[in-house]
């Protein structure tokens, strides 16, 4: 399957995370409180998944672009071997003090190079994540080659249309105090069909797409109510 280029206009703040300091965890006022909320919500339904296809001995996780650390302290707690990888040192900073085991490994590196063997994770984890690089498709092909054989590769990611840009960037700047410019950028979104050609490029069989279905009858429900 070929996969559609797709040119990237603007420039995504990335540089933001490198500023929040503690306010990863305590900030209110902040787009960073709704990915926190967003967080909480999915990292049970992510350490369920990851147990139930090992339900036994060690599994090894790879948070990329882990931030604040917020899935991999959470799934650290649950008892798996976890390594977050950013390249902000700053945000990685937050996330060891956060994280109350001790036991997470952060790494400050790139998810283009990823520094691990072949085979070396029994899971990978991309949240909120895909649509902050120029190239996911090379950041999804490093998450293949590190994982094993029946690996999961989990991912949470903004269909590039037109509900996501009013609600995932607009109404976010409209109604959400602090929200610097840039946070995101619409051409960095991917289109389902987009992210599936790259998987199947990669050798990662595409399994389920829960949240975006959820999501998308979340929003069915709303417009039908607002057009009767």
């Amino acid at each position: 399957m070929a996969i559609k280029h797709v040119t990237k206009t603007g420039q995504v703040n990335n540089a933001i995370y490198r500023q929040l300091g503690d306010r990863w965890y305590t900030a209110q006022d902040d787009p960073i409180a709704l990915l926190r909320a967003e967080s909480r919500a999915r990292n049970p339904w992510i350490a369920e998944n990851i147990r139930l296809t090992f339900p036994s001995g060690e599994v090894r996780v790879l948070d990329m672009g882990c931030g604040g650390g917020f899935l991999s302290n959470y799934l650290v707690g649950a008892g798996f071997a976890v390594t977050g990888l950013d390249d902000a040192a700053e945000s990685l900073a937050v996330a060891r003090r956060y994280d109350a085991t001790g036991n997470a490994c952060y790494v400050t590196d790139e998810a283009y190079r990823l520094p691990y063997a072949e085979g070396a994770f029994q899971a990978a984890c991309a949240m909120d994540f895909l649509e902050h690089v120029d190239d996911p498709g090379r950041a999804v092909a490093e998450a293949a080659h590190i994982l094993q054989p029946n690996g999961l590769f989990f991912f949470a990611t903004f269909n590039r249309n037109i509900i996501s840009w009013l609600f995932g960037i607009k109404g976010v700047e409209w109604f959400v105090k602090n929200t610097p410019p840039r946070l995101h950028e619409l051409s960095h979104f991917i289109k389902p069909a987009e992210l599936s050609a790259i998987l199947s490029l990669v050798g990662i069989c595409f399994l389920d797409c829960v949240f975006d279905r959820l999501l998308d009858r979340l929003l069915d429900r709303l417009l039908h109510h607002y057009c009767l």
